[in-house]
């Protein structure tokens, strides 16, 4: 795992390897328009496929992440809507960059779905959101069989490498309706710059990760592994609190990866919101309390 400090100038640094092969179109079946319009018919006027018929209404909440992303198809350009608002909140430099994860932190944050999809907040940097899912547990590797496997609303990186080394991410997406085989069919931002639908391969998808949905045993599971935190630590635990923090609407925490006198103040008042002892110390509760989904 990257072992630098998450800020947001670091993030911003590492933009040059988000979508590297920028404007080029990477389908992974040669009859991508063939099994669109098989699946779904003619498409609008606009080129745009419509799948509103053939989705399952899986979990709540991956069906608002996906009707988020429907909103978006066709926008394009940059600086676009979801640029500024992830500049609004990170700074200027992100205006004009990659924005495929971009992409997915609007929707999540729009979709009521920001805990779910973002485990230590928000993300432009596709590995550094792949290793969050990584290390709450609930990433699955790009293998065929895994792929097969996938959900819709689950978060589907990408490496043109066609590795699944989550080093190695360039792209990502959410996924909209599995079609066996291997293939996916997906919603994602900054594709030929704008936000369309694809159908990828097994080939070059590293791999995904399973947003939290509605919950469930996803706080229980997770916490038993985490350690317990406090003023004075550091580490890549450390920064997933942060990025909760910010999750939580704390902006004046910084993803150092130090448990600071700013980091103790808002879990102290994250633990206040969430009716625990407020001592600022990370442990199983308080953890419980970060990864609450709503």
């Amino acid at each position: 795992m990257i072992a630098e400090n998450r800020t947001d100038a670091n993030e911003a640094a590492h933009m040059d390897e988000v979508d590297v092969h920028y404007g080029v179109h990477h389908p992974t079946e040669p009859d991508e328009e063939q099994v669109l319009r098989e699946l779904f018919g003619e498409p609008d006027a606009d080129g745009v496929f419509r799948a509103e018929k053939k989705i399952s209404a899986a979990a709540t909440g991956a069906t608002g992440m996906i009707s988020e992303a429907r909103k978006s198809l066709g926008m394009s350009g940059r600086p676009n809507t979801i640029t500024r608002e992830y500049a609004s909140r990170h700074g200027d430099a992100f205006l004009r960059a990659a924005w495929c994860d971009m992409a997915v932190t609007y929707w999540a944050r729009h979709s009521g779905n920001t805990t779910a999809v973002l485990p230590a907040g928000d993300r432009a940097f596709t590995v550094w959101h792949a290793q969050d899912f990584q290390r709450v547990g609930f990433w699955h590797s790009g293998t065929t069989a895994s792929v097969n496997q996938a959900k819709a609303g689950d978060i589907v990186f990408f490496d043109w490498g066609a590795s699944n080394n989550i080093s190695a991410i360039d792209h990502v997406g959410v996924v909209e309706v599995v079609l066996g085989g291997g293939r996916l069919q997906t919603i994602e931002g900054n594709t030929d710059d704008a936000v369309k639908r694809r159908v990828r391969g097994s080939n070059v998808i590293a791999g995904y990760g399973r947003p939290s949905y509605g919950g469930g045993n996803w706080t229980e599971d997770m916490v038993r592994n985490l350690p317990e935190l406090s003023k004075g630590d550091t580490g890549e635990h450390v920064q997933s609190v942060q990025g909760l923090l910010l999750a939580r609407s704390h902006p004046e925490v910084r993803m150092t990866g130090t448990f600071d006198d700013t980091t103790e103040a808002a879990v102290k008042a994250v633990q206040r919101w969430g009716g625990v002892d407020d001592d600022g110390i990370v442990g199983p509760i308080t953890w419980s309390v970060l990864l609450r989904v709503h």
